[in-house]
């Protein structure tokens, strides 16, 4: 058998290399230090051959992934907080000043089986009409606006109730508050088609009524002059029709039916 062979035909290669020069040494020069092997070109050290190879892949075919370095949480920006924060304050201050006009804090004496608040406003025709010279009517003081969307859609009903409760003593009043002025105001009642009467409405009263919160708000007042039932914001017919109907069923008192604040008239 030749050197360098094996008996299964197998080449054994027995060359061995620097790893600093890259010569090939088939027989490397013994030092003193025993099993230390030098190259005869550069005389640096010997490597075991298998030491200048990678390891081996894992099982799946790749090395093992360096671990994840922890990220740090985004900065916040400090000028946004503090804009956000000044957004959230405004937010409060208005809706503390919205509920305080708003009614929250209603006047006394104000609420269901009390008297109605006395008013004398202006109506489109330049005359005077106070509630108190309605008393013995079902009254329906609604407040509304020209701008008001749902105004618009209930005030069709409000005429059609007129028409149909007027013969049994139900009265609408209808209170515009808002500044769009006289003539656009005339205008819309125009428009409307309504049959009762428009009063140019002023803040004095909406606040004896509570602040208005929402348009458009309505107060039942009966025959008495005493509050029967309020609806605030948009509601379905059927519930106007019926408060309507709890006015109609009051029956006439002794008594002004003002409160003790009187007239509101002119203020």
């Amino acid at each position: 058998m030749l050197m360098g062979e094996k008996s299964n035909d197998q080449l054994v290669d027995s060359t061995q290399w620097c790893s600093r020069c890259g010569a090939s040494l088939e027989a490397p020069r013994q030092q003193a230090a025993p099993e230390t092997e030098v190259c005869d070109v550069c005389g640096a050290p010997l490597v075991p051959l298998e030491t200048l190879y990678a390891p081996e892949p894992t099982a799946t075919g790749f090395s093992e992934a360096p671990p994840l370095q922890p990220v740090a949480p985004p900065r916040r920006n400090p000028m946004a907080l503090l804009v956000v924060a000044l957004v959230a304050a405004a937010m409060l201050y208005f809706g503390f000043h919205m509920a305080r006009r708003s009614g929250t804090d209603h006047p006394a004496g104000i609420g269901f089986g009390t008297p109605a608040p006395d008013f004398t406003l202006e109506t489109l025709e330049g005359k005077s009409l106070s509630l108190s010279s309605l008393r013995g009517k079902a009254v329906l003081v609604n407040f509304w606006a020209t701008w008001c969307g749902p105004c618009k859609i209930e005030t069709p009903w409000l005429v059609e109730l007129q028409n149909r409760y007027g013969s049994q003593g139900l009265q609408v009043v209808g209170v515009a508050m808002d500044e769009s002025g006289k003539d656009e105001i005339s205008r819309f009642a125009r428009d409307m088609g309504m049959n009762y009467p428009v009063l140019l409405g002023k803040e004095a009263v909406g606040d004896a009524y509570g602040g208005v919160p929402a348009l458009p708000e309505s107060f039942f007042v009966g025959r008495d002059g005493k509050i029967v039932d309020r609806i605030i914001g948009l509601r379905d017919r059927q519930d106007i029709e019926d408060s309507v109907k709890k006015a109609l069923n009051t029956s006439t008192s002794a008594g002004t039916g003002t409160t003790a604040s009187g007239l509101i008239a002119r203020r």
